[in-house]
């Protein structure tokens, strides 16, 4: 398709195989070439027939779709509504291919997050296509399955739920149990079930689906290996971290042999094991991955592509669970910067990173900061989304958050039981993310001393959570560990001392005894030993995390700190002075080379991942 040939008809059938070239281009994930062959088709056909003929308009599509791989979304919604309205001209408002292209204009909407004009286009397509081809037609469908996304976008799960429900129902009448369009809209449900809070649900759909699609399209088709990274992620939302690896290497391996290794699927493959070895506690595999990750994507599609800056973001994350907050602090402010000159400000992509660059400033106690960034994301979203958005109602516990430890704990107070209320209208009482705001409301009763206030809710989710998820769930355990500092707080010993050594044993056996939740939860254990006057057993433990902490986190980790800071307790408290005082001057002098000043250790390990009981 190199030599371009010079008579009319010849040139007629050259653009036709560059626009099927283009097409084979986007199903490879090979953008360049896609926008390079339908851009030189496009070219062509506006020579040979001019503006308004089908064939140069298909060639428009093709390249605007091009622009919305690219994320050059602004430039795909000028093409989509140059086409729209030559389509609207020409064919009609109700033409199949009108409806198409206003299709195509509430994606490139979507994108940008004007999800309220989306929905109004994509709510105007399904009406007229049920009234022009029928309730039953796959143009119909596909319309409802759109419009289902962007509900989903806005939270609103409970109408995406129904709308795929409706299409499943009439695709398996019409097309079978086994259609991959069956199929695939039973995988969109699943993932809504996810959304909600509903795992057990997800789980089941997510494996009939990728069993039937074994069967159907074959062990390594691209929609087999879709779902198969679908289960993957329930596995992971429930906490199995070695299925979730099990399935997402195997789908890694498969798409490296299909695609390739530059593929966007199997670079998301990857980004996705990454985020697994981070649950799990292996940060350097998961910073391997993720900058591989990075580097291909800068060298394939840009620096300033969409997916690269949200592949800089999850190492940025990355480096912020590792306690490394000024290399995540420079990527996110990078990210914001770019995300503001693509975007603009008010994007939803703009909005998280700067989300997350507030948690930053939370994790360096520049609380101040944090506040002033989430109070502007708060405002954007409620103006954007709504008041009831679960991004919304994120950023309000994030800040909620921030109140609490600048001890604000009546507004935190009132902000996370705004939060809780909404969420059990929105999600329900037992739903992760309503959990998670109970557990955090607790945790203000605990900086405030209301003991009792805050057992009784930790109580509550550590229960509805064993029924949920089982007792050693990721999430239930952070619930028995946040219990156990209560008991510990209250001096309560011996009941601290049994639910944080459960807490150890099932970490140990689900996440390993390195991994640093164990380790928080190890800490807490020897300062409730120390309280217990079983100083050999709490030395014990102190000098073994702190082994751990330095080998895994490094000598100068806020965590490893607070652990040298304990041990030099501890020996204060055995009369071994000289050895406190060199751990001391040795906490204290990397303080200064990494703070500043040493004024930011703990006395105890309270202060981990045990307390902040985070939603997803």
């Amino acid at each position: 398709m190199s030599q371009r040939p010079k008579s009319p008809e010849s040139l007629r059938q050259w653009a036709t195989l560059l626009l099927k070239g283009a097409w084979y281009a986007s199903q490879r994930g090979d953008i360049a070439d896609l926008r390079e062959m339908a851009s030189k088709s496009r070219i062509e056909r506006l020579a040979l027939s001019g503006e308004d003929h089908e064939e140069f308009l298909d060639s428009t599509d093709m390249l605007a779709t091009a622009y919305l791989l690219e994320g050059l979304w602004k430039e795909a919604e000028k093409l989509f509504l140059q086409v729209l309205e030559t389509r609207k001209t020409k064919l009609g408002h109700d033409h199949p291919n009108t409806l198409r292209s206003m299709a195509n204009l509430a994606v490139a909407y979507r994108n940008q997050g004007r999800w309220g004009e989306a929905k109004q286009i994509q709510f105007q397509v399904v009406e007229t296509s049920k009234a022009k081809l029928g309730d039953d037609h796959s143009d119909t469908l596909r319309g409802m399955g759109n419009l289902a996304v962007t509900y989903r976008s806005q939270g609103q799960w409970k109408e995406a739920a129904q709308l795929y429900t409706q299409v499943i129902k009439t695709y398996k009448t019409k097309l079978g149990d086994d259609h991959p369009d069956t199929l695939r809209s039973m995988a969109n449900l699943a993932s809504i079930y996810w959304s909600q809070g509903q795992a057990e649900e997800a789980e089941q759909l997510d494996i009939y689906v990728v069993e039937k699609s074994k069967t159907t399209l074959g062990d390594d088709h691209p929609d087999t290996l879709s779902y198969m990274g679908n289960l993957a992620s329930t596995y992971l939302d429930q906490g199995r971290w070695e299925e979730a690896e099990q399935l997402q290497v195997q789908v890694i391996e498969i798409r490296k042999t299909k695609l390739g290794e530059h593929h966007p699927m199997t670079l998301m493959g990857i980004a996705n094991l990454a985020s697994t070895y981070s649950n799990q506690g292996r940060w350097e595999e998961a910073e391997q991955l993720q900058i591989q990750v990075v580097e291909i994507y800068e060298m394939t599609i840009g620096e300033h592509h969409p997916d690269t800056l949200m592949s800089i973001a999850n190492l940025a994350s990355l480096y912020s669970d590792q306690g490394r907050r000024e290399e995540a602090e420079k990527l996110n402010v990078y990210v914001i910067g770019i995300r503001k000159t693509k975007l603009g400000s008010d994007h939803h992509d703009t909005l998280t990173s700067i989300a997350n660059l507030a948690s930053v400033y939370s994790h360096q106690g520049r609380w101040e900061e944090a506040e002033q960034l989430f109070v502007q994301v708060i405002e954007i979203r409620k103006t954007k989304l709504g008041e009831h958005h679960p991004m919304t109602l994120m950023s309000i516990a994030n800040l909620a958050l921030v109140y609490s430890h600048r001890g604000r704990w009546g507004e935190a107070e009132q902000l996370f039981t705004q939060v809780i209320e909404i969420r059990k209208i929105k999600l329900g009482g037992d739903h992760p993310d309503t959990l998670a705001s109970v557990a955090n409301l607790a945790s203000v009763y605990l900086d405030q001393g209301r003991w009792e206030e805050a057992e009784q809710l930790l109580i509550q989710v550590i229960g509805t959570r064993k029924i949920k998820h089982g007792s050693d769930h990721p999430d239930t355990l952070t619930s028995m560990a946040n219990l156990a500092v209560s008991y510990m707080s209250q001096c309560r010993w011996e009941e601290a001392e049994k639910l944080l050594i459960q807490v150890i044993e099932t970490r140990k056996t689900k996440i390993g005894g390195d991994h640093p939740h164990t380790l928080t939860s190890m800490a807490n254990l020897a300062s409730t030993y120390r309280k217990r006057g079983r100083q050999e057993e709490a030395e014990q433990l102190d000098v073994y995390v702190i082994g751990i902490r330095k080998t895994k986190l490094g000598s100068d980790h806020p965590d490893t700190l607070t652990s040298i800071v304990n041990l030099a307790s501890e020996y204060l408290d055995q009369g071994r002075c000289k050895e406190a005082q060199q751990l001391l001057v040795q906490a204290k002098e990397t303080l200064k080379m990494k703070l500043g000043s040493p004024s930011h250790a703990d006395e105890y390990d309270q202060s981990g991942v045990d307390i902040l009981d985070q939603g997803r």
